[in-house]
């Protein structure tokens, strides 16, 4: 039986038309994000001390959660795509108001942006990671289910 190196490129009945390379990057991010992100606010959290800023712990407690959530999406990546499509939108739109000015105007660099920007333009990885086809059809082409009846 010969390896057919085209394989993991070509759409796959069993990842619903999608081809596997992009279920293997899929894999991957949600790996570094449950590891990486994980690790990093789960003992920020855990070792906190005194009282919290309450938008501080928001954003680590939003953080913490996606991180969780990306340990669900090593074995289901396509139904937890929704957590990468989250990630995209909030790391570009931040890029496009908050670094992207900064940058603009030569001031990014020595900010408080700068650290937070040199780890946000990472977002093209997910870029390319999405099956974008697969997202249209379901999440943009997909038919309105019927409203849910009530009692």
């Amino acid at each position: 039986m010969a390896f057919d190196l085209a394989a993991p490129f070509r759409p796959a009945g069993r990842y619903q038309g999608v081809r596997p390379i992009n279920v293997y990057l899929l894999r991957l991010l949600y790996g570094l994000m449950f590891f990486m992100l994980g690790q990093t606010t789960w003992t920020h959290i855990l070792g906190h001390t005194g009282a919290w800023e309450p938008t501080n712990a928001m954003a680590w407690s939003v953080w913490a959660a996606f991180a969780t959530l990306a340990g669900l999406g090593i074995l289901r990546p396509l139904a937890m795509l929704p957590i990468i499509l989250l990630e995209i939108f909030y790391k570009v739109l931040w890029l496009i108001l908050v670094a992207y000015p900064l940058w603009s105007r030569n001031e990014l660099h020595g900010s408080a942006a700068e650290d937070l920007a040199s780890v946000f333009v990472w977002v093209a990885l997910p870029i390319v990671a999405v099956p974008w086809g697969y997202v249209f059809r379901t999440y943009i082409y997909a038919r309105r289910l019927a409203p849910i009846a009530g009692p």
